[in-house]
Order: C-alpha cells, then sequence, then structure tokens
C-alpha cells in the first residue's frame, strides 16, 4: 500500500476483475474464422489445381486474406479488453456472412453446396445474439441466399467433371453436413460453457450481494447498540468510582477489589464499544496504524489472553522477514473472532500460526476442539452455520469469510489430523503491505 490509502480502497477494482462471457465468445468466434481461413484456402487449391475446375483464383483468395486481417485486429482487441459488447460480436458475425456470401458468389453461388454454411452462423447467433440481433442475422442470410439463386459466376467446369455435376454436388452436400455438425459440436459445447460459467459468476455476485447486505444491517445494528450502550456504561464508571471513596467500600478489601474489578470490566466494554465504531467508519480523526506483522499479531494475542484468562494461546511466526503493514481494526477483529469460536467449540488451548510466501500472509488459528462436521465444512462462511448449537450462532465464521474476501484474500476451514479445527487466513501482501517490495522487520 502505497500512503494511507485505507485497505478497503484496494479492492474495489479487482473484486469484478473476471473474464467475460463475451470476451470468450469473441476468442471463439476468432478460432471458428482461423479454421474458415484455412478451409477455405485449402478448397480453393484442392478445386483449382487438383480437380482442374479453374475458379477466379486471384478474387477467391482475397477473402481469406481480409478475414485474416479481421482475425489480427480482433486479436489485438481481445489483448487489451476484458469485455465485448453485444453489437461487436453481431458484427463480427454478420461479417462472416458477408465473408461466405463473396466465396459462394465467387464459386457457383446457390448451385454450391456449401451454401449450408450459412445454418453455422445462423447458430451461433441463436446462442451469442440477443432476439432482434439473431433474427436479423436470419434475414441477412436469408436474403444473401437468395441472391445468390440469381446473382453468381457458373462454374467453370473441367471436361472431366462435364454432365458430372451433381454427382459433385452430393459429395459436397456430404462434406459440408459434416463440416457443420463438428463445428456446432465443437463450438456449440464451448460457448454453452462460456454462458454456464456467467451465469455462475452472475450467481455468485447475487449471493455477495445478499451477504453484504446482511452485513450492513448487522453494521447498522452493532453501531447503533455501541452507541446506546456508551451512556449506561458511563453512568456505571462514574457510580463505581463514587463507591470507590465511600467508607462502606473501603473499609473492606475484599469489596475494593470486587470493584476494581467491575471497572476493569466496564473499561473493556468500552474498548470493545470504540473498536465497533471505528470498524465502522465512525471514529474520527483517527489515523491509520502503522505497524509490523509480529507486533499486530503479538497485540491481538495479547489483548484475547487479558479477556480470556487461563485460555493457553501460543504464537508461532515461522522463519520469515514481515513487510510493514497497516494495522486494520477489521483484520484484528476477524482474527479475533476465529480464537472466540474456538474458546467457544470447547478447546484448551489454541495455537496461531504465521508464515508468509511472496504473495500471501497466512494466518491460522487452530485447536484441539471437536473440530468440524462434514455439514459445517461445506457451509463454511455462510451465515447461521454453527456447531455449537445456539440461536444465532455462526455469524462469527460468516463476518471473517466476507471481511477477509473483501481484502482480496481467502478462507480455507480444516480438521486437522491430530484432532481439532484449523482456520487459514491468506491475505494478500500486495493489499496489506505499507512498502510493497520492502520487507522490514
Amino acid at each position: 500500500m502505497k500512503g494511507n490509502t485505507p485497505l478497503r480502497a484496494r479492492w474495489l477494482p479487482s473484486q469484478w476483475s473476471a473474464d467475460a462471457a463475451g470476451r470468450k465468445n469473441m476468442a471463439l468466434l476468432v478460432q471458428l474464422r482461423w479454421i474458415a481461413i484455412a478451409g477455405q484456402v485449402a478448397t480453393i487449391l484442392i478445386v483449382h489445381y487438383a480437380m482442374d475446375i479453374r475458379l477466379p483464383f486471384p478474387s477467391m483468395l482475397v477473402v481469406p486474406c481480409i478475414a485474416a486481417a479481421m482475425n489480427l485486429g480482433s486479436m489485438m482487441v481481445l489483448r487489451r479488453r476484458t469485455d465485448i459488447s453485444h453489437a461487436e460480436l453481431f458484427l463480427a458475425l454478420l461479417f462472416d456472412v458477408l465473408a461466405l456470401t463473396t466465396q459462394l458468389y465467387l464459386s457457383g453461388g446457390a448451385t454450391n453446396p456449401f451454401i449450408s454454411l450459412y445454418l453455422v452462423q445462423v447458430a451461433l447467433g441463436a446462442v451469442l445474439l440477443h432476439r432482434w440481433s439473431v433474427w436479423g442475422i436470419v434475414a441477412i442470410s436469408s436474403l444473401c441466399a437468395a441472391m445468390l439463386s440469381l446473382f453468381y459466376r457458373p462454374l467453370d467446369l473441367s471436361e472431366a467433371f462435364e454432365g458430372r455435376l451433381f454427382d459433385l454436388h452430393i459429395i459436397g452436400t456430404w462434406i459440408c453436413l459434416t463440416m457443420i455438425a463438428v463445428l456446432l459440436v465443437l463450438f456449440m459445447t464451448r460457448i454453452t460453457r462460456n454462458l454456464q460459467q456467467r451465469e455462475a459468476y452472475l450467481a455468485r455476485l447475487r449471493q455477495q450481494a445478499a451477504e453484504e447486505e446482511h452485513i450492513v444491517r448487522m453494521g447498522l445494528l452493532a453501531s447503533g447498540a455501541a452507541h446506546e450502550l456508551g451512556t449506561p456504561l458511563a453512568q456505571l464508571a462514574v457510580v463505581l468510582g463514587d463507591w470507590r471513596h465511600m467508607p462502606e467500600i473501603t473499609g473492606h478489601p475484599a469489596l475494593v477489589e470486587e470493584v476494581g474489578e467491575m471497572e476493569t470490566a466496564i473499561k473493556r466494554c468500552k474498548a470493545i464499544l470504540s473498536g465497533i465504531l471505528m470498524s465502522a467508519g465512525e471514529a474520527r480523526g483517527e489515523a491509520p496504524q502503522i505497524t509490523n506483522v509480529r507486533d499486530f499479531v503479538d497485540a491481538i494475542a495479547r489483548d484475547w489472553r487479558s479477556a480470556n484468562p487461563g485460555m493457553p494461546l501460543r504464537c508461532d511466526f515461522g522463519p520469515h522477514d514481515y513487510p510493514r503493514i497497516v494495522a486494520d481494526p477489521v483484520i484484528r477483529q476477524a482474527v479475533t473472532n476465529l480464537l472466540d469460536n474456538a474458546r467457544e467449540a470447547g478447546a484448551t488451548y489454541i495455537d496461531m500460526l504465521v508464515s508468509r510466501d511472496n504473495r500471501w500472509l497466512h494466518i491460522a488459528v487452530r485447536d484441539n476442539g471437536p473440530g468440524f462436521s462434514e455439514e459445517m465444512l461445506a457451509d463454511v462462511g455462510k451465515p447461521y452455520r454453527s456447531s455449537k448449537g445456539k440461536q444465532g450462532g455462526g455469524l462469527g465464521l460468516f463476518l471473517v469469510v466476507n471481511v477477509v474476501r473483501k481484502l482480496g484474500g481467502r478462507v480455507n476451514a480444516s480438521n486437522s489430523v491430530e484432532g481439532g479445527a484449523m482456520i487459514l487466513l491468506r491475505l494478500p501482501l500486495a493489499t496489506l503491505a505499507l512498502e510493497e517490495g520492502k520487507n522490514d522487520v
């Protein structure tokens, strides 16, 4: 990260970076056009030289050359762009229809058995285009086929094939139908798979939007509760301060100790509420805290140990150098949630394992509790999926998964071989690191 740019501003563009179905379908059209170019050139050479059927050789070779130039231009566009519009797909299919029409005009018109190749363009249009565009391809293909029955250059047959035009037409029809069947199977299945991937991607986006709306509602509720609880906590702090100076309390050491414990508990509640408000963006005038990974994790462990005395928590950093980071309170809360979940699941000790590689910072929380069931592992990250069996449970891990996902990271849940559960957070160093490329311990 450069400067003090908030972490949330870093992942917004990459969140939506996915290859669109239009781009993939255009790439398939480019591949299909290369096949058409190779097939046209091979057919022209075989018919002109091997079968001695005299064709307008130079004119017919111009069309594959134009198609090749079209393909090269399309490939350059695909390299620079991540999406292709519907209009561009329509124009690409229209170009193929006109190129086929030109070749058929120069080689017998409607008498050429390869006129059935129009069906390939119509089938592709039916899958790729909107309704009006599909009917446009149908109308243009039909019009071109009708014109080819009236206007075309007749074939100049050699003496060997004179009077055998029907036999040539039958053979050509068989070859054409075989080509159409092969092309439709190859490309329609791939195009259908692209469309299915797009629908799955959109379904994931809709699911994420629903989860984020749920998180927003929870955040508003937590922020409102934090504001409401601030006043009674302040009143309790004042009352306890008065009690500390009352003779009835000062004369009993046990009561003095209990008042001190209550004051400590109230301070802890105030710190939690302050963290909630800061995570919600309501803490005014606080600059991001610059630290390193070791200090950041040690501070989380220290605070958690003070709030959970008697629960062993061990930190293992491994033999790595770690970069300086911006200590986002959202990450702190996510790790704290994992530690709380492990304690509530019945663990008697917890390990926090930290490591890194070239791209990722790994923070794993491992415990010796009962572990996850198969159903829980399948539903990790979904709200209200909990192994603790209490109403409203499962939100902690749900929030962790969403927080890490928004930062561009991943969450993996598993059961340890020795028993117990392990949650692994994978956070991108490019998002967390203060200075990219420099590792300062």
